[in-house]
């Protein structure tokens, strides 16, 4: 979930966001895994010189705290892997929806985010950065096969295409594998809020393509909204059902959510993620009232531990995370 990003994409009551991510190296240094330290240090600071005084900002993975590290890959600002080099860095815009990350897997990961189901204009500010770098870098590239990459699964366009996806009706009628399922036999995968090896937390799902090689990156980005704007579908259908054959149901399910964030002293992330979905279904229905919708994705994000600890300015232990997260839902819950 990606708290800053308004609520203005298309198919946005189902689609959260949309994010595409370029993976490339420069060609005259070895691929990070073989790389030395002073190797690491020149590759960002060329990729700092080739950004330019374009609208980012530059930081070194070294220089920030542990927390804030941590909650910037809560935010999905960064990724979890560039976090454990000291060598590493990255830069990024003022409104955090673009972020170069340096020295991660790939000399360079290139990664826009926006709103609903917006992947060709993502796609289109992620190539524009691209080609920006392009014009002060080399890339690694071979006609053959592509843009070169540490990873065989990224070889090609470098491209890994994905939109985040909130179905908490198809789970409610159990119906969320099978609809899920056939996005295999697309060459798409399905995986949870923090990417591979995760899963979906708050019902919400990633939807990405495996294959690199072989599509041009217009061909994925369409197959993706293609799926997706299915799947959005299904999930509409769904709630619809519930709303006509088991309203009551329905609705005592998402007060209750309402009820228990409104009121508890204590609650975990996972089980605050779970009522706050339902909450945010109820949002988009309008059964529930006076409640932003922007601001109800805000706290999907300030929920989580690193982010009330950021918040705090001090490492908390399960239980007063725990109490803090109930009480920052109170308080922003209307």
């Amino acid at each position: 979930m990606v708290s800053w990003l308004k609520n203005s994409g298309k198919d946005r009551d189902v689609v959260v966001s949309s994010r595409v991510r370029l993976a490339r190296n420069l060609s005259n240094y070895n691929f990070p895994t073989k790389m030395t330290s002073v190797d690491m240090d020149e590759v960002y600071k060329d990729v700092v010189a080739a950004l330019g005084n374009g609208g980012f900002t530059s930081f070194r993975i070294s220089d920030i705290p542990y927390l804030e590290k941590i909650m910037l890959v809560e935010k999905h600002v960064i990724s979890p892997a560039l976090i454990e080099k000291n060598e590493s860095g990255f830069s990024m815009t003022e409104d955090e929806t673009a972020t170069v990350m340096i020295n991660e897997e790939d000399h360079i990961r290139i990664q826009v985010l926006d709103s609903g189901l917006s992947l060709e204009n993502t796609w289109k500010r992620a190539d524009e950065l691209d080609n920006l770098l392009e014009e002060k870098v080399e890339y690694a590239y071979d006609e053959k096969v592509g843009y070169l990459t540490a990873c065989p699964t990224n070889l090609g366009t470098g491209m890994r295409a994905s939109v985040m996806i909130h179905l908490p009706a198809l789970e409610l009628t159990r119906q969320v594998n099978k609809v899920l399922s056939p996005v295999a036999q697309f060459g798409l995968a399905v995986r949870g809020v923090y990417g591979e090896g995760t899963k979906a937390m708050g019902s919400l799902y990633q939807i990405s393509n495996q294959i690199t090689m072989g599509d041009r990156e217009e061909t994925i980005i369409r197959k993706i909204e293609n799926i997706a704007g299915q799947i959005s579908e299904k999930e509409r259908m769904a709630r619809k059902y519930l709303l006509e054959n088991d309203r009551t149901n329905y609705e005592d399910r998402i007060f209750r959510a309402y009820g228990i964030l409104k009121n508890a002293r204590k609650i975990s992330h996972e089980e605050a993620a779970k009522l706050l979905s339902y909450v945010k279904l109820g949002i988009d229905a309008e059964i529930i009232k006076n409640n932003d919708i922007n601001e109800l994705d805000k706290l999907f994000i300030e929920i989580q531990p690193a982010s009330i600890q950021f918040i705090e300015r001090k490492e908390m232990d399960t239980n007063e995370r725990d109490i803090k997260r109930a009480e920052i839902l109170r308080d922003e819950i209307k």
